[in-house]
């Protein structure tokens, strides 16, 4: 049975920068009509009513994914169950490689392989087994890395990549006196793409690997136009300079070394098969975890004013998120940086497009985290409150029905902290204030939205 890439690649979709050019639709603003006994307090305001404002926008262009182009992103490989058939078959035939490479330098590349193409799911077990054994085995000198920086500096990534504890200093003995690699390896090509790849591990205060890294990638540099013998090394060489392996986005990663791996004299059928075919599979789940984001969203047809990049935001939670079993995280990782999208579309400084009353309304009305408090708000916003409402109460119900915690005091108060971040940097913007790098660094970490993000 054959198998081809299917053509809907991860790696075709087009992520569109915030940082567009952009006019502006007004610059003058007709205050809404505060019905409060105080204008300065927020907690005692009860409700905005709409005006006719002239609003300030960024013009953003709407979204490149249409709605059925998505829906018809549709290909056999979850339906036919003779692809599942054929990738059980071929992962049990991998499982006994693992189980029958005894040399350890050759079960280290197995894995390195595993790891590149997207596979290395499927083999958790027996990963951790063999990389317990080696972390075990490596307090004695072993024969097969003795001397050998290639096989040295892969068991190091492999190990500190699977949380085992290694020590940088198991490169000393190729440093010369002065701390660089020794001359009798600058020849070693392999070796050092290994040793530059495993110096994007070390943890703070290590300087070996980091003080002998731009001799290394110079001589890295110097292959690339001196030498074209090895097209596959040649390849990864020039792919590791680009950007190192583990900053790297796995399932974009494994897209690219199926095509390079296909290259090598030396690779195994058997792996290539699979990968080709899991690298499919894997994707028409993504594709299925997309239909169903998209078909259900409407934040972007509702307030066009903010970006509706739904797309953007579910690749960066595919590349996140890769194990295909994980979609309802993909799913609900997607919909929180939706929300953060369009709510920073409110508040930001560059489109600015609620009014500083709303805004202060708005950010008092989350943090009462009361549905009933909703008919305080503008239409636009009531809209994107509820969306916000319920899309975490959903999120929260999840949570407290599988693991019994009820985390909807500790979301609140994330999102009632962004708003309350954006909210400074709005007045900054109103009252013609500029902070401070201090000032702005100390609200800047939450604003940025990393923190909801990764406490979701």
């Amino acid at each position: 049975m054959a198998f081809c890439l299917s053509s809907f690649s991860l790696c075709s979709f087009s992520v569109h920068s915030k940082w567009k050019s952009f006019s502006y639709d007004g610059s003058s603003f007709r205050r809404l009509t505060v019905l409060s006994a105080s204008q300065s307090d927020t907690t005692n305001k009860t409700s905005i009513k709409d005006a006719n404002i002239t609003r300030r926008s960024a013009n953003y262009h709407p979204s490149i994914w249409d709605y059925g182009y998505v829906q018809s992103l549709k290909n056999d490989f979850l339906q036919d169950e003779s692809y599942q058939v054929r990738a059980s078959k071929l992962k049990e035939e991998v499982r006994m490689m693992l189980g029958n490479v005894v040399d350890p330098l050759e079960k280290l590349e197995l894995i390195d392989t595993l790891q590149r193409l997207g596979l290395s799911y499927h083999f958790d077990a027996e990963i951790n087994k063999t990389l317990k054994n080696i972390s075990t085995d490596r307090i004695n000198t072993v024969a097969w890395k003795k001397d050998n920086v290639y096989a040295t500096a892969l068991e190091f990534r492999l190990l500190r990549q699977n949380g085992y504890k290694v020590d940088q200093d198991v490169f000393t003995c190729f440093m010369d006196d002065v701390g660089n690699i020794k001359s009798s390896l600058n020849q070693d090509f392999k070796g050092l793409l290994s040793l530059y790849e495993a110096s994007y591990l070390i943890l703070e205060g290590e300087t070996i690997l980091e003080n002998a890294r731009e001799l290394v990638a110079k001589l890295l540099k110097q292959y690339l136009k001196e030498y074209n013998d090895h097209q596959y090394l040649w390849m990864l060489v020039d792919h590791a300079l680009e950007l190192p392996l583990h900053w790297r986005m796995p399932r974009l990663e494994a897209r690219w070394f199926i095509d390079v791996y296909e290259k090598n004299k030396d690779k195994n059928p058997i792996i290539l098969e699979i990968a080709i075919l899991d690298y499919n599979i894997v994707q028409s789940i993504h594709q299925e975890d997309l239909r169903y984001m998209v078909g259900g969203t409407c934040l972007g047809k509702r307030l066009n004013f903010a970006r509706d990049r739904l797309m953007e935001k579910f690749l960066w939670s595919a590349g996140m998120i890769i194990a295909p079993e994980d979609g309802k995280s993909r799913i609900f990782h997607t919909m929180v940086n939706a929300l953060i999208t369009v709510i920073d579309d409110v508040y930001d400084v560059y489109d600015v497009y609620g009014t500083l009353d709303e805004l202060e309304l708005f950010t008092d009305v989350v943090e009462r985290w009361d549905i009933n408090e909703i008919n305080r708000l503008p239409d636009y916003m009531k809209i994107y409150y509820h969306a916000l409402y319920n899309s975490v109460n959903e999120m929260a119900f999840d949570t407290l029905k599988e693991q019994g915690i009820d985390v909807i005091p500790f979301l609140k108060k994330l999102w009632t902290d962004l708003c309350k971040a954006y909210l400074v940097e709005a007045k900054w913007y109103y009252t013609g204030n500029t902070p401070t790098l201090q000032e702005y660094i100390d609200n800047a970490w939450i604003s940025v939205g990393g923190s909801l993000m990764l406490a979701h």
